[in-house]
């Protein structure tokens, strides 16, 4: 039998085969990641019909070479172009993922790892990242709950939406700042109601509160406009209620009483009058009987008649209206009147008392001298007009600490009375408020300064560190309401109260032989000995300089243009060993015919 026919069947074998691994690449041009594969031919076995002989020195003869005949071919290798990047598809899915460079995703099917480059995820009803195909559990490594960190252990399946990780739990406040200009020559600084500034907080149940901060600046004469008096006015729930505090709480909460030099008047309203202890209006209407305040017990009127009882506050708060403090009671009953200058001479210092002390009969600075009544400055008899009810007030008394600027710059000096230089403190659970839910709040000053701009000022306070975003702000309980990947592969969960957490990281592996992985049905790859074994910890992408791109998925690598010229090549090879098996037969039908 001739060999040529023989050689002319391998060829066709060979070259079906060929066009087997063209088929398939072609079938799979659209098949996500799939990378093509390629054929090389190798010669078969040859018959050899004399072997080589070297040249004989001794007759003078050359050598000869071997005589060989060649028995046809075969497949020498199948090769996968597995490192050859596939064009990237946008598709929009944040659980697309594309991988840029030569690692492979893990995967698990429950019992055994798999590796793909096939990365169109989703999360299933478990939580659990998965691929969308078949539903192999996508490995990762977990986070540390200590630390907060990727604990780089043994891949484990990455479920990433769990009870614990919908939710991100509320936090109370602990930390703060103000920062801006106070400014000398605001208006809102040097008024009866002082410049407010508000500070958002939160207590350990996510409930948001306010804390209104009022700034005042000390006297003018003097020119000690450097000087301002910090007080806690009140704190306010989400609804506008005032959360209840205690006089000896609030002095707890930001400290200790303190005086402010600050010249001013006290002017008693016009139709106001003093009866003896009794306050009327301009319609003889009684509005507060000093006896009763004094006592703390309700007054009822004898005009109007009829009219309800006057508890002891009501009656404070009609004193403090007539006196044009109407809705700052407190801030009237703190101002200071200067009974006696200081005389030097004798070494005696000035006799003060509060418009508190007055009302309720209280005793001046030196303990010796009662404080003057608010009737004392009205002359009924009209004959001195000088005694209108009115009189001039040299400070005022407050509760918190006094904020002082350096006067040649401007710049943040000093806190008193809060026990620290840079720092006001609001001891909110040291003493008690709002059922202990509150965190003692430390808020820096230093930021702040007191310098020109055009009688404007621009102080605010904001929660949380100044130079880290989040740290001590406190916050309300918050829904989870996305998820994103990083390049490295690091899951984050973001929340609608503003936090992030880190949820996992998506390991990859990477081989030292990826060629040698054996191809698995969708799209699925596994290690080999030619390969190299999988350590069950794999590796970060990003160690080599590698990365995965989110709403990507990374495209078959199938060269059509090289595919349909290889299918061609392959077709002439195929129709070439057809010929030679033709006319293989036809010579062994001549030889037949001989026997004719």
């Amino acid at each position: 039998m001739m060999r040529s026919l023989f050689s002319g069947v391998s060829g066709l074998k060979t070259h079906q085969t060929r066009m087997d691994v063209i088929g398939h690449n072609i079938a799979n041009v659209n098949t996500v990641a799939y990378k093509s594969s390629s054929m090389t031919f190798a010669a078969l076995m040859s018959q050899t019909t004399q072997k080589a002989s070297g040249a004989n020195a001794s007759t003078g003869t050359g050598g000869v070479n071997p005589r060989q005949i060649g028995l046809g071919v075969k497949t020498s290798a199948i090769n996968v172009n597995i490192t050859g990047q596939g064009a990237s598809q946008s598709t929009g899915n944040p659980f697309d993922i594309m991988i840029t460079g030569e690692n492979f995703f893990i995967v698990n099917n429950g019992s055994e790892n798999y590796f793909t480059r096939d990365g169109s995820f989703y999360v299933d009803g478990a939580g659990n990242l998965a691929m969308t195909s078949i539903g192999y559990n996508v490995m990762g490594w977990q986070v540390d709950e200590e630390t907060g960190a990727i604990k780089k252990d043994t891949v484990s399946a990455l479920r990433i939406m769990n009870t614990a990780n919908m939710s991100y739990p509320p936090e109370a406040t602990t930390l703060g700042y103000m920062s801006g200009i106070i400014d000398k020559l605001d208006t809102d600084v040097t008024s009866d109601n002082g410049r407010v500034v508000n500070f958002k907080l939160y207590d350990s149940l996510g409930y948001s509160y306010t804390a209104k901060f009022v700034f005042k600046q000390s006297d003018t004469e003097n020119d000690a406009r450097n000087i301002y008096s910090l007080e806690l006015d009140k704190i306010t729930d989400a609804d506008g209620n005032e959360v209840k505090m205690t006089d000896e709480q609030k002095k707890a909460v930001f400290g200790a009483t303190q005086t402010q030099e600050l010249a001013g008047k006290v002017n008693f309203g016009k139709g106001y009058k003093w009866n003896n202890d009794i306050l009327t209006d301009a319609d003889g209407n009684e509005l507060a009987n000093l006896a009763n305040i004094k006592a703390g017990t309700d007054y009822t009127p004898t005009t109007p008649a009829g009219s309800g009882p006057l508890t002891a506050q009501q009656q404070l708060d009609n004193i403090a209206k007539a006196y044009g403090y109407e809705g700052s009671t407190e801030e009237f009953l703190n101002q200071i009147y200067q009974v006696s200058a200081a005389d030097p001479v004798n070494g005696t210092a000035a006799v003060t008392c509060t418009i508190r002390d007055m009302i309720y009969g209280e005793m001046a600075s030196d303990n010796a001298t009662t404080a003057p009544t608010l009737a004392s400055f009205v002359d009924a008899t009209g004959a001195d007009p000088t005694k209108d009810g009115s009189f001039d007030t040299i400070g005022r008394k407050f509760t918190g600490c006094t904020v002082t600027y350096d006067p040649a710059n401007g710049k943040f000096q000093k806190v008193d009375g809060s026990g620290s230089s840079t720092e006001i403190t609001l001891n909110l659970k040291g003493a008690g408020v709002g059922n202990g839910n509150f965190e003692n709040i430390k808020i820096d000053m230093s930021g702040t300064t007191n310098v020109d701009n055009k009688g404007t000022s621009t102080i605010g306070a904001t929660n949380g560190a100044d130079d880290e975003f989040g740290t001590g702000s406190g916050r309300r309980n918050g829904a989870m309401i996305g998820l994103s990947v990083q390049q490295d592969g690091m899951i984050y969960a973001s929340y609608d109260n503003g936090m992030t957490k880190l949820l996992g990281q998506i390991a990859t592996a990477k081989f030292a032989n990826a060629s040698g992985l054996e191809k698995m049905a969708d799209n699925l790859y596994a290690a080999t000995l030619n390969s190299g074994q999988f350590d069950g910890i794999g590796v970060d992408i990003t160690a080599e300089g590698d990365y995965m791109s989110t709403g990507q998925l990374e495209m078959s690598n199938v060269d059509l243009s090289s595919e349909f010229t290889e299918m061609i090549t392959t077709q002439r090879g195929f129709q070439a060993n057809s010929r030679i098996i033709t006319v293989s037969d036809t010579l062994l039908e001549e030889l037949t015919n001989l026997k004719r």
